[in-house]
């Protein structure tokens, strides 16, 4: 088995960023990655075997996430935390849902939005801190917000408060967490399924459709690969969680 010297659990890994993240981290040599997604990648065992990492991949849905953080708590208070010199924690996974005007919209596809995009994430964190309590090394948290948590949008009242939620229990957290540092970072525009989605919404639920058709018309988005980049550099900055809540393009 190949030694580790970090470690990550990163949710929403099997697309997208997410996936992007995985293979950039794994390629890393010498990490412990822990993979919680809907689905498993077996490509990712290959990545991990040839870099000398290793990974584990649980296939959980995040909208029922009570059992998800008990596992991870368990899963953490069973390692050696002292043969990590960090331990990471990246809650990435998220859904816009179907955008729509909130009267319009699905109660259980609301409520599946917000526990995927918030509790999930919160009670996440919780559960990491908890077990990683009294380990010595580097303690991280990165939440994967966006600028709608920042910034209003129509049709999209769960994403917008989810991110919002998640900047703020951030902030929180940043005060109490115990030498552990947490930073809620927007990532940018991205070129996902989530946009893909987004531009493909009838115009008469959402609005602003056009907007995300301009930034893929224009070359505006960042590719998967490139916004992993970025934000992985913002995790391994020497200031990470000076400012709990971030942006990429503010540097």
């Amino acid at each position: 088995m190949a030694s580790v010297a970090s470690l990550f659990i990163l949710t929403g890994a099997s697309r997208g960023m997410g996936r992007a993240m995985a293979s950039q981290l794994l390629a890393r040599g010498g990490v412990q990655l822990l993979c919680i997604s809907r689905r498993t990648d077996a490509a990712l065992e290959a990545e991990a075997a040839r870099a000398g990492s290793q990974v584990v991949q649980w296939p959980l849905d995040l909208a029922d996430p009570v059992p998800a953080a008990e596992r991870l708590g368990q899963w953490l208070q069973g390692l050696d935390g002292s043969g990590f010199a960090a331990a990471t924690l990246i809650n990435n996974a998220g859904t816009v849902g179907d955008p729509a005007p909130l009267a319009q919209a699905s109660l259980p596809a609301l409520s599946q939005a917000l526990r995927v995009g918030l509790e999930a994430p919160l009670l996440l964190t919780a559960a990491f801190l908890g077990a990683t309590a009294g380990w010595a090394g580097r303690r991280q948290v990165l939440n994967i917000s966006s600028g709608l948590g920042r910034n209003a949008m129509g049709s999209q009242a769960p994403y917008c408060a989810a991110k919002a939620g998640m900047d703020h229990f951030s902030r929180a957290v940043a005060l109490e967490a115990g030498g552990a540092r947490i930073v809620s970072l927007a990532p940018g525009v991205i070129d996902t399924d989530m946009q893909v989605q987004l531009r493909g919404t009838d115009a008469a639920l959402f609005p602003d459709r056009g907007r995300f058709e301009k930034l893929k018309s224009e070359g505006l988005l960042d590719s998967p690969e490139a916004a992993a980049r970025k934000v992985l550099a913002w995790l391994d900055r020497a200031d990470f969680g000076e400012q709990p809540v971030a942006d990429v393009r503010q540097g």
